[in-house]
């Protein structure tokens, strides 16, 4: 399944960069981190960065006139999820900030908490302000935006905040299909409010 092409893909991505020395892991970081704001494709010094061993099941389709079309959903998951994971990772050259389980929802809800005056409730924060207004985003810039705002408003946090990336892949794809997009906000709201905010999740990942 598409699903699953898309989260074995950005794992086995992340796991390479663990694999390479630290000078090279900083300098692929630092190329993916120049994505960051830009559209698949926009950038040629990253093209081998996203798209040399990119199944090609997940690449966009030509036209019936031959024209190329725009990033494909996939190509649109795979790539912010790249590039946000090289932003979040920035300054940390020893732990990874990918980690199984640690949801979008999760994350939130624990920024939420942390951020929260003494006095007031976590779902008051601002911080669910920005969450809602990702979660209702309506194209893959606007989604891209906001959340390379929660992704440094997790750098920021003390203890920072870590994320499941390959089933945020799989989530960002999903969201981009019309009959998809209300079960991924919803799954997004019960990760928020249902899970156990001390411990990650260990949900599988999602098909």
């Amino acid at each position: 399944m598409i699903t699953d092409a898309i989260h074995d893909y950005v794992a086995g991505q992340l796991s390479g960069l663990w694999s390479l020395p630290k000078p090279q892991r900083r300098a692929r970081l630092a190329e993916l981190r120049r994505g960051v704001g830009h559209q698949p494709g926009d950038l040629p010094a990253l093209w081998g960065s996203f798209l040399q061993e990119l199944p090609k099941e997940l690449w966009g389709r030509e036209t019936a006139a031959g024209e190329c079309r725009e990033p494909s959903e996939a190509e649109w998951a795979v790539y912010l999820a790249l590039t946000l994971y090289a932003l979040h990772q920035q300054g940390e050259e020893n732990i990874s900030m990918n980690e199984k389980g640690c949801t979008l929802g999760r994350a939130v809800r624990l920024l939420a908490q942390n951020s929260a005056a003494a006095a007031q409730d976590w779902t008051e924060s601002s911080v669910l302000r920005r969450f809602n207004a990702l979660a209702t985003a309506d194209s893959m810039p606007e989604v891209s935006h906001y959340l390379r705002g929660m992704v440094q408003l997790f750098r920021g946090n003390e203890p920072k905040l870590k994320l499941d990336y390959p089933r945020l892949a799989v989530e960002l794809y999903r969201f981009q299909l019309p009959d998809q997009a209300a079960n991924v906000r919803l799954q997004w709201g019960r990760d928020l409010y249902q899970m156990n905010a001390d411990t990650p999740e260990t949900e599988e990942k999602e098909n």
